[in-house]
């Protein structure tokens, strides 16, 4: 399994996916995965197959793609950054977004990383065809997509025009960690029937305006994460804006996020945009009910076991929380979320994709 140079200086939803997905495939007799990121040296001929993630990073994956000679597979987490870019905070680049495509913003992004040093590109023809062209040379040589839902692959259908066979490989959670915890440890206990928002802080997840929403209200609001690379500035401005009732935590082990999750009584990601949202999968399965954006995918996971917001709304989001703060616990979702979406089916599901592909090639 090969991701970003930063998959772990920088964990994020995909971090986990693939480490999770790894463990448990581990466990079955016969197979062997490893995890690797793109700059770190690979032996491929120990390899039969070469599983990809994070089909935005082109930049990424086509020196992968060339050096390994092997059969791939590739996890799209297709996230479609069209309406951060034409809301974002900083007017420069909602500018820009005017300007340029949004394979060309995100080509001058993954030019931006590299000048800064900040990250590799592992093939230097990306820089003569560009964004749009090398996912598409990604797309039409994959054996697989593996989408985490049929959401997200119509997307990409859309976006790129390419037809590819796929298999859905829903996410999951570890219910090994994230399980009930009634703990009496009093640094919990402000936790109670709190608000919280767990994840990176990034425009991506629109912090700003979740704040502006909760700014003064009677809920106790806790966003648990740090910054990533880029957004200092951004995580800057959310401190400054946030009233009393505000508070900010870095990331948490996840053995410490279950019992917030079960002291807490709603959790919120109003995105710009999501896939799945693993939090909110996490969160609902401890009981907090979820508030979600109505931008991307998550309708396909969690239908009408969640309340949903525009993120774009100050006030939709506002009364998606009030709405889950009155509401009882969701137990339906709790029960779906358990025999559907745990990392053992997402494991079975991807061998499966694996056995399909090394059969014919």
């Amino acid at each position: 399994m090969v991701s970003r140079a930063t998959l772990f200086l920088q964990p994020g939803g995909d971090t986990i996916q693939i480490t999770k997905t790894a463990q448990y495939i581990n466990k079955v007799k016969g197979i062997s995965v490893d995890i690797k990121t793109v700059s770190d040296k690979i032996d491929y001929i120990n390899y039969d197959l070469i599983h990809l993630f994070n089909i935005c990073r082109p930049s990424d994956l086509l020196g992968i793609i060339n050096k390994s000679k092997l059969p791939y597979v590739i996890s799209t987490i297709f996230v479609d950054f069209s309406e951060v870019e034409k809301n974002h905070f900083q007017k420069s680049r909602v500018f820009l977004s005017k300007l340029f495509s949004l394979d060309q913003m995100e080509y001058m992004k993954a030019v931006g990383r590299f000048l800064k040093n900040q990250e590799i590109i592992t093939d230097y023809k990306y820089f003569i065809i560009g964004h749009k062209k090398s996912v598409k040379r990604i797309i039409k040589s994959a054996k697989l997509l593996l989408p985490n839902s049929e959401s997200e692959y119509n997307r990409l259908y859309k976006c790129y025009g390419l037809k590819q066979k796929y298999h859905v490989i829903p996410n999951g959670i570890d219910t090994t960690v994230f399980k009930y915890v009634n703990s009496n440890n009093s640094k919990y206990k402000k936790f109670e029937n709190s608000i919280l928002c767990v994840g990176q802080i990034t425009p991506v997840k629109n912090h700003l305006n979740l704040i502006q929403a909760l700014n003064g209200t009677k809920y106790n609001v806790y966003i648990i994460g740090s910054p990533t690379l880029n957004a200092t500035y951004y995580y800057n401005k959310c401190l400054e804006i946030a009233s009393d009732n505000i508070h900010f935590i870095s990331k948490l082990k996840q053995e410490e996020l279950s019992v917030i999750y079960s002291k807490a009584k709603v959790h919120v990601l109003a995105s710009w945009f999501e896939t799945t949202g693993l939090v909110s999968l996490e969160a609902s399965y401890l009981g907090c009910n979820i508030v979600i954006t109505n931008k991307g995918d998550q309708m396909e996971y969690f239908q009408d076991n969640a309340f949903y917001c525009d993120p774009k709304d100050i006030n939709s989001i506002r009364l998606a929380v009030d709405r889950a703060y009155s509401a009882k616990s969701n137990i339906k979702l709790k029960e779906k979320i358990l025999s559907e979406y745990n990392w053992d089916v997402t494991a079975q599901k991807t061998i499966k994709a694996y056995e399909e592909v090394l059969k014919i090639s």
